[in-house]
């Protein structure tokens, strides 16, 4: 079957026919891919980006890991799945055995895996998938926004890292697919005005501005700290998201939190902070980290998706059958599009 893949450590990527998946194991359950978005992630491991290093004894490996399917085979032990139910899939699966999943914090696994970086991914016709990882699709999500629950997920754990709370004016930035969900999700928790800020993006950030109801601001045009005075009429922020993996970014929008605000980090950053710890302190500032997403939160944005689906489509600016993968890739690297969707079929 056909599949893309990482098999060197080096920029790009792979367009390769592997032998087709076995039959799945105790807990397991062959799924067949109906989409599969393209990730910032997946574009850091086409760069060869720094801090993905650990990926090279995994080679040669199957990327993609947001993604919908269909229930092909069900393996021993597996309950509640049969084939032919539609699912979402959540990538990240704990180990069951560290000491946080024996405490019951799986959302805090030592050895959590993912699919499509630890083990073979969506970018293929099938996959093979924990079935405690699987989650039912209501009938109104179709197969193409079905595979933004990944996304939407860490937006929402983003929001509720930062406590964004009703009557809140967020700050946002980056406005790519994560900083989409964070900006939609921070409209759900009630948020009444939001800022999604980025640099010589249109396309993306109006996408944010249809998303979310936004005010957005292009870096091109001047600071980030003028542009937001201007809008806000020198009024501090209550909160930040940060989906930008660009450390600066935090520098810049510390000053413009109030007292005791929340700065959410969910960025991936190739580099380090750097922080001038006193007006930090002083301005009582929190900085968290919101990585990934929990299965709570999973529950809540497959709950929630029906009722924005036309919405949520949004998001999704080009669908390519995966033969093209290598061109959607081109697409997302040069910013020419927002959610690339990969179907395999």
């Amino acid at each position: 079957m056909l599949a893309l893949q990482k098999t060197r450590a080096a920029e790009g990527l792979e367009l390769r026919e592997i032998p087709a998946l076995g039959a799945p194991g105790p807990g397991e359950v062959l799924l067949r891919v109906a989409a599969a978005g393209i990730c910032g992630s997946d574009v850091h491991v086409y760069n060869w980006s720094a801090g993905y290093d650990w990926m090279e004894p995994l080679m040669p490996i199957t990327l993609g890991h947001e993604f919908s399917a269909k229930v092909e085979e069900t393996g021993p032990g597996v309950s509640g799945l049969r084939p032919g139910d539609r699912v979402t899939v959540a990538p990240t699966a704990p180990c069951l055995e560290c000491p946080s999943c024996l405490r019951g914090d799986i959302d805090f696994c030592s050895n959590r895996t993912t699919i499509g970086l630890h083990r073979g991914g969506a970018f293929a016709p099938f996959v093979l998938a924990p079935a405690r990882s699987c989650l039912l699709l209501d009938p109104r999500i179709d197969d193409d926004l079905a595979a933004l629950t990944e996304p939407l997920c860490v937006g929402e754990n983003a929001a509720r890292v930062a406590e964004v709370e009703p009557g809140d004016t967020v700050l946002v930035l980056g406005p790519g697919t994560i900083g989409q969900a964070c900006a939609f999700m921070a409209r759900v928790r009630g948020a009444a005005r939001i800022i999604v800020a980025g640099k010589d993006d249109a396309l993306r950030l109006g996408i944010a501005r249809a998303l979310a109801d936004a005010e957005t601001l292009d870096l091109a045009d001047g600071t980030l700290a003028d542009q937001v005075m201007a809008l806000t009429g020198g009024r501090p922020v209550d909160r930040v998201i940060e989906a930008t993996g660009v450390a600066a970014s935090i520098t810049d929008a510390l000053p413009l939190l109030r007292r005791g605000g929340i700065l959410a980090a969910a960025g991936i950053h190739a580099h380090p902070l750097t922080l001038d710890l006193t007006p930090f302190i002083r301005g009582k500032h929190q900085l968290r980290a919101a990585y990934g997403s929990t299965r709570k939160g999973w529950e809540s944005v497959v709950a929630l998706m029906p009722y924005h689906a036309e919405q949520l489509q949004g998001m999704i600016s080009h669908r390519l059958p995966l033969s093209e993968a290598l061109e959607g890739f081109a697409l997302a690297r040069a910013r020419k599009a927002s959610k690339v969707i990969l179907r395999p079929a």
